[in-house]
């Protein structure tokens, strides 16, 4: 296969002006638009969104870095390349001053991407140098650059290679299960991103139950496993909506610099109980709800055991990107999580161990999704067929055995993908609604 003329003019425009380019005359932004933009396209892709597909059916969404103030910022991938909706690998844009092929902190950021979303690939690139990673690997942030890079092209390369980056990467490739027989391969070593949280809560857990039960003498063991549960909950809850910019980014990793960290946290589970209308939140006295949290916010915990909770959920010491993060995934490990239990010892030891009924089961199982998927279109979907979106405002969805809410989640964006589908049936009845939806579930 040989590389179409675009490529070509590409590459020799690149080569002309390389040196100014490399001094840093053309930014990040200035190098997709003009290059990496072009490169895709040539794959196959639709970059720009020509044929007006909609909104959670681009071929490409373009992450805006979402900017909580003036000195730090909460980031996404640059590019997601999706098919039907779903996403395929990331690319991670640099301009050609960078050096792409030896610059640790770019290849972790990009690896963090693809590994957190369960990727089997992602890609860095500055035009000039285009790496391809194993996201399946866990990234560590001393890695060098090499390290999980399969495939290195110069920009040199791309007319003579184009064959092979096309098999991989060009969008007829992907449809055709490229990336799917990619993610067959052996990989050297690692552990997926759902494996290593678990591990790293399980710790957790085990960490603030010694020291709960330690530093707060009156605590029984009913109260011990509520308090350790909604300190992580509240915790993960809170990190995940700054990478997703609901919250104030780096508001948890700035209280390493105080003392008395579980009272400013205290605060800021407050703050979010004025937020949000949950239960993870839950301080006040209000009608029609269940009795409030009024013991947890008075517990002691020392900072020596919330240091380095907090510093995990942060770069360069955390792998994990929460922005990108499915609650899918979330779900499964947090369905294992929940399988244990605290014990109190007579000398008031905490013990962590598998609940009753998870040992005679022999262990926690998580209905895989593609099961979930089929009972959700053949209950769900039975129920809306051909109904309107005014005739079901009033339907209720009730997971008796819930336990992480799979089946729960999973409807909500059945019924997301249903009303969308619907208002676009009906674009000019529906046009204010639409946008309104879209705007909700941030496409």
């Amino acid at each position: 296969m040989n590389a179409p003329s675009s490529i070509i003019q590409l590459v020799e425009h690149f080569h002309q002006q390389i040196d100014l380019y490399r001094s840093g005359s053309l930014n990040e932004t200035q190098t997709r638009i003009e290059f990496i933009d072009p490169f895709f396209a040539a794959l196959g892709w639709d970059i720009s969104n020509e044929k007006q597909a909609s909104d959670i059916y681009k071929d490409v969404v373009h992450e805006d870095t979402l900017k909580i103030s003036d000195a730090k910022k909460a980031k996404a991938p640059d590019y997601s390349f999706r098919v039907g909706g779903v996403r395929k690998f990331f690319v991670e844009a640099k301009k050609p001053a960078v050096n792409v092929g030896k610059n640790i902190s770019a290849a972790f950021q990009v690896r963090r991407y693809g590994w957190s979303a369960k990727l089997p690939l992602s890609i860095l690139t500055d035009f000039e140098e285009f790496s391809v990673y194993d996201c399946r690997i866990m990234p560590n942030k001393n890695d060098p650059a090499s390290t999980a890079r399969i495939k290195y092209f110069k920009y040199t390369e791309y007319v003579d290679k184009w064959k092979e980056i096309y098999e991989l990467l060009s969008k007829e490739a992907v449809l055709n299960g490229s990336l799917e027989r990619f993610a067959e391969t052996k990989v050297k070593a690692g552990i997926t991103v759902d494996k290593a949280f678990l591990q790293e809560i399980e710790n957790w857990r085990e960490n603030l139950a010694t020291n709960i039960a330690w530093r707060n003498l009156q605590i029984q063991q009913r109260e011990l496993n509520f308090a350790v549960q909604m300190t992580i909950n509240r915790i993960v809850f809170l990190r995940i909506c700054e990478d997703r910019g609901i919250e104030i980014y780096e508001q948890l990793f700035n209280l390493l610099r105080l003392e008395n960290i579980y009272q400013e946290l205290g605060r800021l589970f407050i703050n979010a109980d004025y937020r949000y209308n949950s239960g993870l939140f839950h301080f006040q006295t209000e009608k029609g709800r269940d009795n409030p949290d009024d013991f947890t916010l008075s517990l002691k915990i020392d900072d020596t055991t919330l240091k380095p909770i907090i510093r995990k959920l942060y770069p360069p010491e955390s792998p994990y990107e929460f922005s990108v993060i499915s609650v899918e995934i979330l779900g499964q490990v947090y369905e294992q999580f929940l399988g244990k239990i605290i014990t109190l010892s007579a000398s008031r030891q905490a013990v962590v161990e598998d609940k009753p009924e998870v040992r005679k089961a022999g262990g926690v199982y998580y209905t895989p999704s593609y099961i979930v998927d089929y009972i959700i279109k053949q209950t769900i979907g039975k129920v809306l067929e051909g109904k309107k979106p005014e005739k079901i405002q009033e339907i209720t969805i009730i997971d008796p055995a819930c336990g992480s809410g799979s089946f729960l989640i999973v409807a909500y964006q059945f019924l997301l993908d249903w009303y969308l589908q619907q208002y676009l049936q009906n674009f000019k009845k529906y046009k204010k609604k639409y946008i309104k939806l879209l705007a909700i579930i941030g496409v």
